[in-house]
């Protein structure tokens, strides 16, 4: 009988997800708390529907901003990490294999055949560097466009979020409801 191929798939959006999540929790809670307290203090809907939109598009821009900034931030800490193991494996390679020896040593592997997989990830540089981003730092290589995705994501969950409060009142003017 012939075997069918194995085939996985993985969820790999989980930092999409994750934009979304905080973008629209921003976007659902700071502008329904601003509709709240200005219906309360504010007679003018006009007014209210103003301020509101106007932080929907405030907060969106700040949340965007600081989902760029902190996957920029990811980025350069990966470039930096990555730069101190290659300069780590060419000035104390053997401090550095003992770490390999000590990931491997980790996952079961038996002594007896540490020394063979610690000299054949040693072999190649760029094999030994992303095996200790990987096993000793925990750290994968981000997407260069990440930053930007993430700024659009947050930013739009952030005002997908926030008209939520302001869709469903009466106090919107008659053009914007429908």
């Amino acid at each position: 009988m012939p075997q069918t191929p194995h085939v996985e798939k993985n969820f790999t959006a989980l930092e999409t997800v994750r934009d979304i999540v905080i973008g629209m929790a921003d976007g659902l809670t700071v502008p329904f708390a601003l509709a709240a307290g200005l219906s309360g203090a504010v007679e003018s809907s006009s007014i209210i529907v103003t301020a509101g939109l106007a932080e929907v598009a405030a907060g969106a821009i700040a949340m965007g901003l600081g989902g760029y900034l902190a996957a920029r931030t990811d980025a350069e800490h990966f470039i930096s990490e990555r730069a101190r193991e290659v300069r780590e494996t060419e000035e104390v390679p053997e401090q550095e294999a003992a770490e390999v020896a000590d990931v491997l040593r980790s996952y079961g592997l038996e002594d007896a055949n540490v020394a063979s997989v610690v000299n054949s990830i040693r072999a190649d540089k760029k094999r030994w560097v992303d095996f200790m981003m990987r096993f000793e730092l925990g750290l994968e290589e981000p997407d260069p466009k990440r930053a930007t995705r993430s700024a659009f994501t947050i930013a739009a969950s952030y005002v997908a979020g926030g008209l939520v409060p302001w869709l469903p009142t009466s106090t919107l003017p008659r053009c914007i409801r429908r």
